[in-house]
């Protein structure tokens, strides 16, 4: 299991449903790992 799976299931527990971020490569673990999860990730811009 990697931190990121670990980290997403904690979220789940805690009742998180949403996510808001900017997706990348330093956090593509996560992104991958929230694939797996019913936790929604809402996109945010930036310019």
């Amino acid at each position: 299991m990697k931190a990121s799976d670990l980290f997403v299931k904690c979220l789940e527990a805690e009742g998180v449903e949403r996510i808001f971020g900017v997706p990348g490569e330093e956090n593509a673990d996560l992104m991958i790992s929230l694939m797996d999860s019913d936790i929604k990730f809402v996109l945010c811009r930036h310019e």
